[in-house]
């Protein structure tokens, strides 16, 4: 019987969601690499998962489809028959950037359905089960992530975008500020279970979906547009995502992080 405690990390295969794993691994989470799609950099991030010493498997789906999301769920379940840790990191943006005068329907639709609906409904289904862990064995007090029966949790991954208006990408902008509110809802509706909601707002972060904006960002820093002026790593996110995993905050649900460099800052 696996003894390690079980996170669930959606769209785990690269980016921030590798990074994240990776963290965790070093806590010694057994981990539950999500991807859509692309099944090499999932089996590539579960090689990097167990050199950081921790433990996992991989687990195709795609969060925007109700079975897919409920096969994610039993599969992390058959490890230990528990969740401990659920990161909603999958994501998607838009194919093109359009001005918010000319975008269409069918981009505002897939963005909505990935980026808001699938992380709203997963997290029902795995508050459901996190509810009937709690009840079943009241968790321990946090003891480091490391093994053990200690609270679950759950943190969402939004953006900068979640407040920052970008005309060229509306839709991106309004599921990530989405996904603030969702998480000050489960935040307050799971609190009296002890079962801690968290937001990780990144900024610009180094990973494929900023690729194709390198130069624009480059410029950004070099002028001065974050006070840490320098691109974000993955790790940068995995870091603060392990801190709320080790149950360094016991005393805060609902919180939002910024791991932006400062971005959020109003400065003169």
């Amino acid at each position: 019987m696996n003894e390690r405690p079980i996170a669930l990390v959606t769209g785990a295969g690269r980016g921030i969601g590798r990074g994240i794993a990776v963290e965790l691994a070093q806590l010694g989470f057994f981990v539950v690499v999500n991807y859509a799609g692309n099944s090499g950099a999932a089996e590539e991030c579960l090689g990097l998962v167990r050199a950081a010493g921790g433990e996992g498997i991989t687990v195709q789906g795609d969060v925007s489809v109700g079975d897919d999301r409920e096969r994610l769920v039993d599969a992390a379940l058959q490890v230990s028959g528990r969740i401990d840790l659920l990161v909603n990191n999958a994501g998607v943006a838009p194919d093109v950037r359009a001005d918010i005068l000319d975008a269409g329907e069918e981009s505002f639709d897939r963005l909505i359905n990935v980026n808001l609906k699938g992380p709203y409904f997963l997290t029902q289904r795995v508050a459901r089960e996190m509810i009937r862990q709690v009840e079943a064995a009241p968790p321990a007090p946090n003891n480091g992530g490391r093994g053990g029966n200690h609270p679950p949790k759950i943190i969402t991954v939004t953006s900068i975008s979640a407040y920052t208006a970008s005309v060229n990408r509306g839709d991106y902008c309004i599921s990530k500020a989405g996904l603030g509110m969702m998480t000050a809802l489960w935040a307050a509706r799971l609190a009296g279970y002890g079962i801690g909601v968290y937001e990780i707002r990144p900024g610009v972060i180094a990973t494929d979906m900023t690729g194709g904006v390198r130069e624009k960002y480059d410029k950004l820093i070099a002028e001065g547009a974050w006070p840490i002026r320098r691109w974000g790593e993955p790790s940068d996110v995995g870091r603060a995502v392990a801190a709320i995993a080790r149950g360094d905050f016991p005393f805060s649900t609902g919180e939002v992080f910024n791991v932006d460099g400062g971005f959020h800052l109003r400065t003169l």
